[in-house]
């Protein structure tokens, strides 16, 4: 079920609204930028993000294919959210698990997690993801 959570990077300089479903699985990746900064994303579609304020605090960065936006608070360097500009359902936000308030660590250790290779471009899980 879709439920509305306020969201900011570390700061609070870049805060946000999505609509999400925390009982539909969320994801991990062993990509270059996914590993490296332990992006953590849920997803909302195209419609159910809200950027509220900071988006002068923000910074972009492109790389690979440069058709997903990577977002950096400028401050504390937080990844908060992401988009995808080409994925299966269109454009939507990755979310930041993390950057959520509210929710508790009962509530977090119960987000259902799919690993994806994208180290190797694989939707498949990677042989190895514990660590991820």
């Amino acid at each position: 079920m879709l439920k509305t959570y306020q969201g900011s990077c570390h700061c609070g300089e870049v805060r946000f609204e999505a609509d999400l479903d925390l009982t539909q699985s969320s994801f991990r990746c062993n990509c270059s930028i996914c590993r490296r900064n332990r992006f953590w994303p849920a997803v909302a579609k195209e419609d159910g993000f809200r950027l509220l304020t900071g988006e002068d605090y923000l910074t972009e960065y492109l790389f690979n294919t440069k058709k997903n936006q990577h977002f950096f608070c400028k401050v504390c360097g937080v990844r908060a959210f992401g988009v995808g500009n080409d994925t299966p359902i269109g454009k939507m936000y990755g979310v930041n698990i993390g950057c959520l308030e509210g929710v508790t660590e009962e509530e977090l250790s119960n987000v259902p997690i799919t690993y994806v290779d994208g180290m190797n471009d694989r939707q498949e899980p990677p042989q190895y993801f514990s660590h991820l």
